[in-house]
């Protein structure tokens, strides 16, 4: 059942604190016993008073009993909650970690909004099942345990009434889990639809209200939340007439004790005492019950959520290092790309046959329609993905056995969206090289011809751009972006249509400052816009994830190709020769 099997696998997530794990396992089995105990001196304490016998013995023992009971339950509740929320922080910072390591292809499959509903989610849930497992369901699981067996010694044909009440929460439970399953799988899939989607709205709100969709995501949600309580009410309802089955249950097994109770007493078999201890164990034996099932009704509702949590903990990762991959030594930035392909599953596109060579500080410029294969080209290069057959080489050092990090670490890149997070501008362009001193920072923006616009921010490099650079206009996010990549000062840049997002007075700017970037670094650009490559010194021109042509700028527009027609639809004139440094 993969109710169980979820259960003990949260459970083997304990596995780094198994000693105080086991302690308190002891500490519960101790706790149940001492619960069952307490309906048998109850029962002593009748019969001793009843026959006129001391009963301050039986009432010091219970009494004492009674104490440990309280001060170990409060102990075991206090290290349980520390343990549970300990572990609940740990794993939570494992699967964050896990996460985003996952290709970006599967967060755009699933969106940030699901991501983050499964991850705080499913940690609660462990958190809870984590908890309650260790503070109350396991001193119930051995009260139960021993409790029947204890009944059976005393008095056999009470025992079976007790016996048979546990026989039909047991039954009753198993029957409504089976008819819910599918179900509950509803609910949480809507569950996570109806998080996604808010996610998605909240992350557009501006083009949500440019183009009044309002009212039209209003509804989009409530339909949503409508098909939700649509999957979820028969749910429900299984589940409430399982608490009536097992309420009605309760009151019949107390009748049965007192009446099997009356006509064995009736005839000398049992003891008054002996009845009482019987009712005191139905009480216990349904209160035990009843936890039982509200636990299993719980969690069997977040069976699925927790599953979803277990998948992102388990996903294999998109790159796997090698075992003895070795650090990446970069002496000049000489790439060669090998007759590289990949085909993306369960599609005909991907690249085909790419094979090029790069020299030490030389630029090459990626040019083709959108999907041509020009990002895709160079997510290979810093093993985004891995292609399916061919090398790629970085001074005659293949980068699948290099480590992950020395390479990433090699390689400066300023995307098409500039990528910032919600911290102060200091904190975003410090992502670049995290040890770098305050004038490192403060030249690097200067020399994205940020520093006059972040002078004006309240604060200054001290300003909260907001989610996503939300504060920003889109100029000053791409500057951002490239004083991030010149602080980083790798020896291999990436730019990803940098100067797409500005002005034609501040993109001659930028320029200026991406030809000094360049100078003596091996730099692959990506762009639609012809003007940005003009001057690289060999262009790729993609179509349809192969190579079609390759040359200078005048080379190309005299073989009067895909490129020059590039060049005459886009009005582009030739380039002027580069001013010399």
């Amino acid at each position: 059942m993969n109710l169980l099997k979820t259960y003990l696998k949260a459970l083997a997530l304990l596995a780094p604190e198994k000693r105080l794990a086991s302690g308190l396992v002891l500490a519960n089995v101790a706790i149940g016993l001492v619960q069952l105990l307490e309906p048998i001196l109850f029962g002593r304490v009748v019969d001793a008073l009843a026959g006129g016998k001391a009963a301050f013995p039986l009432i010091g023992l219970w009494a004492g009993l009674g104490l440990f009971s309280i001060l170990g339950g409060v102990v075991v509740a206090v290290a349980a909650d520390r343990l549970a929320h300990r572990q609940r922080l740990s794993v939570l910072a494992n699967v964050f970690e896990r996460v985003i390591t996952l290709p970006v292809a599967f967060h755009a499959e699933r969106g940030s909004g699901t991501l983050v509903r499964t991850l705080l989610a499913g940690s609660d849930a462990l958190f809870w099942m984590w908890l309650t497992f260790l503070r109350e369901h396991l001193a119930a699981l051995v009260s139960i345990g021993f409790l029947i067996p204890t009944a059976i010694a005393m008095q056999p044909l009470l025992a079976a009434i007790l016996g048979v009440l546990s026989i039909i929460y047991v039954v009753a439970n198993v029957i409504v889990v089976q008819r819910t399953t599918g179900g509950q799988d509803a609910v949480e899939r809507y569950n996570q639809d109806v998080f996604g989607r808010v996610g998605d709205v909240l992350g557009n709100v501006s083009v949500v209200q440019s183009f009044a969709r309002l009212n039209a995501e209003t509804s989009a949600l409530r339909s949503l939340m409508g098909h939700l309580l649509k999957v979820q009410y028969p749910v429900l309802t299984w589940w409430a007439i399982l608490t009536v089955m097992t309420r009605a249950s309760a009151t019949i097994t107390m009748v049965a004790i007192f009446s099997v109770g009356a006509l064995l007493a009736e005839k000398g078999a049992v003891t008054v005492g002996e009845i009482v201890s019987f009712v005191g164990f139905a009480t216990l034996l349904i209160g035990k019950l009843d936890q039982l099932s509200s636990f299993v009704s719980r969690i069997f509702n977040q069976t699925p959520t927790i599953q979803n949590f277990f998948h992102l903990l388990e996903a294999p990762g998109a790159t796997i290092e090698a075992p003895d991959a070795v650090e990446l030594k970069v002496n000049g930035g000489h790439v060669i790309y090998e007759d590289i392909s990949f085909q993306f599953p369960g599609s005909t596109q991907g690249v085909f046959g790419i094979d090029f060579e790069v020299p030490p500080g030389a630029t090459i410029a990626l040019v083709g329609a959108t999907g041509s294969g020009k990002t895709t080209t160079l997510t290979f290069l810093q093993r985004l993905r891995d292609p399916d057959q061919g090398r790629i080489t970085i001074d005659g050092q293949d980068i699948r056995e290099v480590t992950l990090k020395s390479l990433r670490d090699s390689i400066g890149i300023v995307f098409q969206e500039a990528g910032l997070f919600n911290r102060s501008i200091a904190e975003n362009i410090l992502i670049g090289r995290p040890g770098a001193t305050q004038d490192e920072v403060i030249a690097a923006a200067r020399l994205a011809e940020a520093e006059e616009f972040i002078e004006k921010k309240p604060g200054g490099f001290g300003f909260v751009i907001g989610e996503r650079g939300g504060a920003l206009s889109g100029g000053e996010r791409q500057r951002l972006a490239i004083a991030r990549a010149l602080l980083k000062n790798a020896p291999i840049l990436i730019l990803d249509e940098a100067t797409s997002a500005l002005d034609t007075g501040t993109e001659a700017k930028i320029k200026r400052a991406l030809d000094a970037l360049r100078r003596g670094r091996t730099t692959f650009i990506i762009a639609h816009r012809l003007s940005t490559v003009a001057h690289a010194d060999q262009i790729l021109v993609l179509e349809q994830g192969r190579i079609l042509e390759r040359g200078t700028f005048r080379e190309l527009v005299a073989l009067n190709g895909l490129f020059a027609q590039m060049v005459r639809d886009g009005g582009f004139q030739e380039p002027e020769p580069p001013t010399p440094s």
